[in-house]
């Protein structure tokens, strides 16, 4: 009976554990304008860690396309996509700005990176083909209340300065930073333009989940903003030609509203996990079985920072 129940708590503990996911939230600072005096815009950002993989998302652009999974899954289910609207008043939201259109995953063990966007309404990524340099230091602080350790690394056109802990063995951090003996809690580079600082670590049940649409398409860093402009034009011309087969009544064709987000991955991008050795792809805000949506035929507000010429990777 003893054996019994132990075999069950193993079981048990270990169905928990991987249903869990550890979430790191940084509240970060962008500066949207490096010309133009202008104030810094902070928005939070979560780094999603479960098993070896882990997500990195804006708090807006989650909840954003949370919203957009539950309609997609709601019109599904009742099979009216038809009657539903939501361009008509109180039929769609309006959420807050967000510096970034796009998520990165990571899978720790190899340090593979990827960066998933959205162009067009049809997923987008690249492999990071640049590996993290750093010149780690023997200075130690206190940093956002862990015992931290200076980093050093140049990266997408800016020198970073990061602190990490070795009190959270993880070799994990925002953005696409990683490499480093432990999580890195505060990260800035030289021109004050971006700052993120752990601000606290939370459990989220049911958070993490393995899903990439099979027509994405696969680019490189290098080819990313060419082949990202190349769907655009696609879905442009598709629309003007179904809108003119359509005697040039009204369309509620808004897929690729979000390809156009500000954005900072090399100039842009988001990244991308599954099968390509990358971790895993958060879905949703911690309810079951979320996932991204295609984001077309909805005209939920997605507000991205427009006119800001400022990207988190200048080259």
């Amino acid at each position: 009976m003893k054996q019994k129940i132990t075999v069950f708590f193993v079981l048990f503990f270990t169905a928990v554990s991987y249903g869990q996911t550890t979430r790191f939230v940084y509240e970060t600072l962008v500066n949207p304008d490096s010309i133009n005096l202008v104030s810094m815009k902070s928005e939070r950002t979560f780094l999603d860690i479960n098993g070896d993989r882990s997500l990195f998302i804006s708090e807006n652009k989650l909840k954003r396309d949370s919203l957009f999974t539950s309609l997609r899954s709601e019109m599904k289910e009742t099979h009216q996509k038809e009657e539903k609207d939501f361009s008509k008043p109180g039929g769609g939201k309006n959420f807050e700005s967000t510096f970034f259109e796009y998520f990165i995953t990571k899978s720790v063990p190899d340090q593979k990176v990827y960066y998933y966007e959205k162009a067009a309404g049809k997923q987008i990524y690249y492999q990071e083909d640049r590996p993290m340099q750093w010149e780690t230091t023997n200075i130690v602080e206190k940093q956002n209340g862990y015992s931290a350790q200076k980093a050093v690394t140049e990266f997408g056109g800016r020198v970073w300065t990061a602190w990490f802990t070795k009190e959270i063995p993880l070799s994990d951090g925002p953005y696409k930073f990683s490499g480093l003996p432990g999580l890195i809690v505060k990260l800035e580079d030289d021109k004050g333009d971006y700052k993120f600082d752990l601000v606290k670590k939370i459990i989220v049940k049911n958070a993490f989940e393995e899903q990439i649409n099979a027509d994405a398409k696969q680019s490189t860093r290098v080819n990313f903003h060419g082949d990202k402009a190349a769907l655009e034009m696609e879905f442009g011309k598709n629309r003007r030609s179904m809108a003119g087969n359509n005697g040039g009544g009204n369309m509620n064709l808004e897929g690729g509203r979000h390809g156009n987000g500000m954005g900072g991955g090399m100039n842009g991008g988001g990244m991308r996990g599954g099968g390509h050795g990358g971790g895993g792809m958060h879905r949703g805000m911690g309810g079951e079985n979320q996932s991204f949506p295609t984001q077309q035929n909805s005209s939920i507000e997605s507000h991205s920072f427009t006119g800001v010429q400022n990207p988190i990777e200048l080259k």
